[in-house]
């Protein structure tokens, strides 16, 4: 449902054009939530999930650490008050000028997955943190993010070794098991083949100190998902059944499972058509779409919970498509979606879930349609 504190302020404002609208209080929830699950882990909010500054500001003053992956982002976070410390650079693939300036912008700890990235931190960042990211099979993830990021078990091991002897601290290993992950199972399994790289070079005399377990805690869509203390249990056991008593620092990286529940996108029905008068499904264009901040519905990949002023009459099945001028912006057609039969030209509709993924996915000008408007409140 959409909260009354995004009502009220959408009729107060009555902003023109579809926008987001962003409950702060929601963040608040889960940011609390996510510290009662994993009492012993520090929170690094990847701020790619939504990099609003009333949303980092509110992250900061609630005790917050940021995962980044830019200059761009490392600099939102310090705007925002965070310190240094509490922030890390986990994208791994970096130009060595944004590694220097992150440097010089007092940031220590840096993701990598292989020697040529090491390479690079020690030249422009000497004496840094690092940890090494290992592959994952994102089996159970509704968004994987499996092959571009990371490296196998054995390759970590031979990265921080080189990290070590090029004067850099080998810190830790880091992964994520995939965007929208259901399985509680999939930490238990990314975490043996951790806890092998750490046994490995400990017998080295290279005793690593931290585990970044990622993010890849989810939101609820249309179907229910585990609760964050039941990702908190089931991490834990997981934690304690591969370290034993000896469990390293550890960090998690929410991005979508902070903010994306508290993000609601009010859209319009531009058009309601067929494409023949035989036709059994109707097309019906909103006024956003795969350029206008809905790029997670590729493949139909995250299906969203809409909601129109006409819930309750008879629905039907329909492909539901953007405005602009590209074939590639449907976003459901493959399995269309229903939505009532008296839906017509101007009425409005709330797409929730919509806080993650979504205002910087959005085009700067396709099609000459500005950005995705965001507020919170």
């Amino acid at each position: 449902m959409v909260t009354q504190r995004v009502v009220d302020f959408l009729k107060t404002r009555r902003p023109d054009g579809p926008c987001l609208v962003v409950d702060l209080d929601i963040v608040r929830e889960n940011y609390g939530n996510f510290e009662k699950a994993l009492p012993q882990s520090r929170i690094f909010y990847a701020v790619k999930a939504n990099p609003a500054p009333e949303i980092l500001r509110l992250l900061v003053s609630l005790g917050s650490s940021f995962d980044t992956a830019s200059v761009a982002e490392i600099e939102m976070a310090l705007e925002a008050g965070a310190t240094p410390e509490r922030i890390s650079f986990g994208n791994t693939i970096k130009k060595e000028k944004d590694i220097a300036r992150a440097h010089t912008l007092g940031i220590n700890l840096y993701a990598v997955d292989c020697v040529e990235e090491v390479e690079k931190i020690a030249r422009t960042a000497p004496g840094a943190r690092v940890f090494c990211r290992v592959l994952t099979d994102g089996a159970g993830a509704e968004w994987p993010l499996s092959r571009k990021f990371g490296c196998v078990p054995a390759m970590a091991v031979d990265v921080l070794r080189h990290a070590q002897k090029l004067g850099l601290e080998a810190y830790g290993v880091s992964f994520h098991v995939g965007s929208q992950q259901t399985d509680l199972t999939a930490w238990d399994r990314a975490l043996a083949d951790v806890a092998q790289v750490f046994d490995i070079l400990a017998k080295e005399g290279i005793t690593l100190k931290m585990v970044n377990m990622g993010g890849g805690f989810p939101t609820r869509y249309l179907k229910d998902v585990p609760t964050a203390q039941s990702y908190g249990m089931a991490i834990f056991d997981a934690l304690s059944r591969h370290f034993g008593n000896r469990i390293p620092e550890t960090i998690i990286e929410p991005g979508r499972g902070m903010v994306g529940n508290a993000g609601f996108l009010r859209t319009e029905v531009v058009l309601v058509s067929k494409k023949a008068d035989n036709d059994n499904l109707r097309w019906v264009y909103l006024d956003v779409g795969k350029f206008n901040g809905l790029a997670e519905t590729m493949d139909e990949a995250i299906r969203y919970p809409i909601m129109t002023g006409r819930d309750g009459d008879e629905a039907a099945p329909c492909i539901l498509a953007g405005p602009t001028c590209d074939s590639a912006d449907v976003m459901y057609e493959k399995t269309p979606y229903p939505l009532p039969l008296s839906l017509t030209i101007g009425d409005e509709l709330f797409i929730l879930g919509t806080g993650a993924y979504t205002t910087t996915y959005a085009s700067v000008a396709f099609n000459g349609f500005e950005p995705l408007r965001s507020y919170c409140v």
